[in-house]
């Protein structure tokens, strides 16, 4: 997957000139690679939100075209926003050389419904979300994909178990994927005589209430 970026050069550097830009529209951003000279680059704040909204920040190759220059291939690598509110703060970004291999983390997807779920009552257990992975540009997948219909309860899909054409996998062969698992009960214990049972405890209402509190000196 491929999209397309633009952005200026800019001289102004420090925390007053960067929060100057932002107020102005604009977003910092640099983009260095291979022992080239580091730029300091201006993003656009809309066109910048919204191709990070549309993308999978991961894995996409973003075209990005600095001035009048001609377009040269990056990847994002760090993307940095405010740690309370919704404003975007810097963004980093790599440039690549043509036929250079690439690190960089890629999707798992699980396609299917276990026979272990559908028939024998157990629970499919996604363990590694995302692999590391060194391919060329060209053959970045978007996502790996799973089949997982023929697992049985016990059964596991593993790293060494993926194959992708033009593309190594990095993490370690042994590493579980996912695995389907036979459900487990936990058993109430009967209150004795004359105890009256438990009231339900509501898990994350007091991080919850603590955020609100938190947004509201915000505002303030």
């Amino acid at each position: 997957m491929e999209a397309t970026l633009t952005a200026q050069l800019r001289t102004e550097r420090g925390k007053g000139a960067a929060r100057t830009m932002r107020r102005e529209g604009r977003v910092p951003a640099v983009v260095y690679g291979h022992g080239e000279e580091t730029r300091e680059l201006a993003l656009d704040t809309r066109e910048i939100e919204r191709l990070l909204s549309s993308i999978s920040v991961e894995n996409t190759l973003i075209q990005l075209t600095v001035g009048s220059e001609e377009p040269v291939r990056t990847l994002i690598r760090e993307v940095q926003w405010h740690p309370f509110k919704p404003i975007l703060l810097h963004v980093d970004l790599y440039q690549i050389r043509r036929g250079e291999r690439i690190h960089l983390e890629i999707p798992v997807r699980l396609n299917g419904n276990p026979i272990g779920v559908r028939e024998e009552g157990g629970v499919l257990q996604h363990v590694r979300h995302d692999l590391e992975v060194a391919c060329l540009p060209r053959a970045i997948p978007e996502r790996i994909e799973v089949d997982v219909s023929q697992l049985s309860i016990g059964d596991s899909v593993h790293v060494r178990d993926i194959e992708i054409e033009d593309v190594e996998i990095l993490a370690d062969a042994d590493l579980t994927i996912c695995t389907v698992v036979a459900p487990t009960r936990v058993e109430e214990p009967e209150p004795e005589e004359g105890e009256e049972p438990a009231e339900p405890t509501v898990v994350g209402a007091e991080e919850e209430e603590a955020e609100a509190v938190e947004e509201e000196v915000d505002r303030e």
